[in-house]
């Protein structure tokens, strides 16, 4: 029996930053960034940025934030961060993206208040390959936390922990929805938005109580042909057991969401959305669960109004251990499984436009991946363009892999495969609907023991327009840890 490796601090950090843009409006971009120790001064972790005031809703990007921290008092730090990310939105003559990157240095001082800190920042907020920049001061708030992980060594052993480990995620599930629009509701341009629409994307979730839960999901149009539709919702809700058996568990309860949306011609306002209705769970004997939702999507200050119902497959994670439910200090036990958090950079040699031309896309992606078993994984990527002329183009994909053992006793290469289906769409890309698939064979390289380098080739193309295809050329970077499988 084995039990976590190490616990690193760790913090859920979010951030608030006005931007003129060049248009002469004004906007700012909300973020949520979750930040991992690497010792005692620097920190790294992915992050999501979203518009979030005036009528700009439906810019986003997603990237990894480095920060350094240097302790002034008892409860006093400076830090320092720079983001690298892409993506980008509502492109127009007035307001342009360019090939997508977005970069945000930021130095800031903070106060700490217990696990919870604030304070202000002076960041920057630039697209170098378009006109969109702006420096002011921000606000910026957290909670630090732990991340406690076991060797990716012990891959396959029997482990233990009386706490969380990894990101402390309890489950993922991926979900496809279908919305309908309110009668007489008008795109930001003034056609009609009418018609059935298709939403494919993801959810993680944490359960704090039996019942109760808090997570993250995001989602992008796959069909109705709002391409370039993003929203990336916080939510919280409750569920109470119907019924038990040898099948299972079912569970009635309802949720409710909030976060930021827009983008594919949606008139989302200022990005603000709101989200709420019941749900319905079968929690299967075997660890998985199946979910029906539905209800209403409000936006905030924009004209966007649908009702919605979605299906999700939810696949535990991390193993939620029996003190996060009854504090008396029982031991969680399963599985350890290796699971990677990295940073990707993928290229489309040739992307056809809408326009009719086609060009090189160059994209960077948030990667994780979560072994199943010792041959087969789980994996989903979140990414944006950020090379060429696609600034707007955006796409999450989920999927699964099977890798090789090591090729010789004592070799630190694999090889294998993996296949994704999701949706992209903005940018100008020619996506049909919005529903994409890519498959790649792949060689990787483990340096150390928990460092992964990996290089890969294969295909990407969309599914509802046949004529849509390119070569994929992929090279990625992951942290990898050990956490528990139920």
């Amino acid at each position: 029996m084995v039990r976590p490796a190490s616990t690193r601090p760790a913090a859920i950090e979010a951030n608030w930053t006005a931007v003129k843009m060049p248009d002469g409006g004004r906007t700012a971009f909300a973020s949520i960034s979750y930040l991992m120790a690497v010792n005692d001064d620097w920190g790294f972790g992915p992050g999501v940025y979203g518009t979030a005031k005036g009528n700009y809703g439906g810019i986003f990007t997603a990237g990894f934030t480095a920060q350094r921290r240097w302790r002034l008092g008892a409860n006093t730090h400076l830090a320092t961060s720079l983001y690298v990310g892409a993506g980008g939105g509502l492109s127009s003559s007035e307001l342009r993206f360019g090939g997508g990157l977005m970069l945000r240095p930021e130095i800031s001082l903070r106060t700490e208040q217990g696990a919870w800190y604030s304070g202000l920042s002076l960041a920057q907020i630039r697209f170098p390959g378009g006109n969109v920049k702006g420096t002011a001061l921000g606000f910026s708030l957290g909670r630090s936390t732990d991340f406690g992980s076991f060797s990716p060594l012990d891959a396959g052993r029997r482990g233990a922990s009386s706490g969380r480990t990894g990101l402390g995620i309890d489950e993922i599930a991926f979900t496809a929805t279908m919305a309908r629009p309110r009668a007489g509701l008008l795109r930001r341009e003034g056609s009609p938005l009418a018609g059935t629409l298709g939403f494919a994307g993801a959810d993680l979730r944490q359960y704090v109580a039996e019942g109760s839960w808090w997570g993250v999901e995001a989602s992008g149009a796959a069909k109705g042909g709002v391409d370039g539709y993003m929203e990336v919702l916080g939510q919280i809700g409750q569920d109470w057991q119907l019924a038990k058996s040898a099948l299972g568990q079912l569970r009635v309860g309802g949720q409710l969401a909030g976060g930021l949306g827009g983008g594919g011609g949606v008139n989302t306002g200022s990005g603000w959305l709101l989200r709420a209705g019941p749900s319905l769970r079968w929690v299967t004997p075997w660890g998985a669960s199946l979910r029906l939702e539905g209800g209403a999507t409000r936006s905030y200050s924009g004209t966007y109004r649908v009702n919605f119902w979605r299906a999700a497959l939810s696949m535990p994670l991390d193993r939620t251990p029996a003190t996060a439910f009854n504090g008396q200090g029982d031991e969680g036990m399963g599985t350890v499984r290796e699971q990677q958090l990295g940073l990707s950079t993928l290229v489309l040699p040739r992307v056809r436009f809408k326009d009719g031309r086609r060009e090189t896309v160059g994209e960077l992606a948030v990667s994780m991946r979560r072994e199943l078993s010792d041959r087969t994984y789980g994996v989903a990527y979140a990414g944006s363009a950020a090379k060429g002329s696609a600034g707007a183009y955006s796409f999450g994909l989920f999927g699964a892999g099977v890798q090789s053992r090591p090729l010789t006793p004592n070799s630190n290469l694999r090889v294998g495969a993996e296949a994704l289906v999701g949706a992209a769409g903005g940018g100008g890309v020619q996506v049909g609907g919005g529903a994409v698939m890519q498959a790649e064979a792949w060689a990787e390289w483990r340096p150390d023991e928990r460092l992964r380098l990996r290089a890969g080739a294969g295909q990407w193309r969309t599914l509802r327009s046949h004529d849509q295809r390119s070569a994929l050329l992929h090279l990625n970077l992951s942290y990898a840890y050990g956490s528990l499988q139920r």
